[in-house]
C-alpha cells in the first residue's frame, strides 16, 4: 500500500463519496486542522478544480475518469513537494484509486458512505431534487455510476448523526497508522 513515511512527502488525503456525502466540509476541516499543525496543505475539492480546469460541463463516465485521474497526479506531484493534499472528490473507479495506491507513498483513502435518503435530504446542489424533475443533466451527477471503494483506510457511515468536525479528526487519526 505504501504508508511509509518518505522523507519531505506529503499525505494524500482521498475523501470519495457520492454528491451530498460532505465531502467539500469535511475537507475543508481536515485542510484547516492539517494546517494548524503546521503541515503545509492544499484542498483539491473536484467542484473548485471542474471550475478551474474549464470542465463544469464534464459529467460523463470518460469525462469523470478523465478529471479524477487529473486530480489523482496533481494530489502527488503536491505531496511530492512536502505538501500534504487533501482531495474531496467523487472519482468512484476502481482504476483511478488503484493508480493512486501505487504511485502515492502516503496515500489515505477515505469514504464517506452516506445514504440515499440523507444525500437527497442535504442536497447542497439541488442535484436531486433536478433529478427528480427528470431534468436530464442533473440525472448525471445523481445516478452517476458508482464503484464503491472496496478497500478504504477508513469508512465512515453518517446517516446524518456524525458531526462533519467529527469526521475530520477520525480521518486525522490516520496518520498515526
Amino acid at each position: 500500500m505504501g504508508t511509509e513515511r518518505v522523507k519531505g512527502e506529503g499525505t494524500v488525503w482521498w475523501i470519495t463519496g457520492l454528491s451530498g456525502a460532505g465531502k467539500s466540509t469535511v475537507g475543508r476541516l481536515l485542510h484547516d486542522a492539517v494546517s494548524a499543525r503546521g503541515c503545509p496543505a492544499l484542498l483539491i475539492d473536484g467542484d473548485v478544480m471542474r471550475e478551474v480546469l474549464g470542465e463544469a460541463g464534464a459529467h460523463g463516465p470518460d469525462d469523470r475518469q478523465r478529471l479524477a485521474m487529473t486530480y489523482a497526479r496533481l494530489a502527488r506531484e503536491v505531496a511530492r513537494q512536502g505538501i500534504d493534499a487533501i482531495c474531496a472528490t467523487i472519482s468512484m473507479f476502481h482504476a483511478v484509486r488503484a493508480w493512486n495506491r501505487v504511485h502515492i507513498p502516503r496515500y489515505r483513502e477515505i469514504y464517506l458512505r452516506v445514504p440515499l435518503s440523507e444525500r437527497k435530504r442535504r442536497d447542497p446542489k439541488g442535484l436531486y431534487a433536478r433529478a427528480g424533475r427528470g431534468d436530464e443533466a442533473a440525472m448525471v451527477g445523481a445516478d452517476a455510476p458508482c464503484e464503491e471503494p472496496q478497500a478504504p483506510d477508513l469508512v465512515i457511515d453518517n446517516f446524518g448523526d456524525v458531526d462533519p468536525s467529527v469526521a475530520a479528526e477520525r480521518i486525522l487519526s490516520l496518520e498515526a497508522r
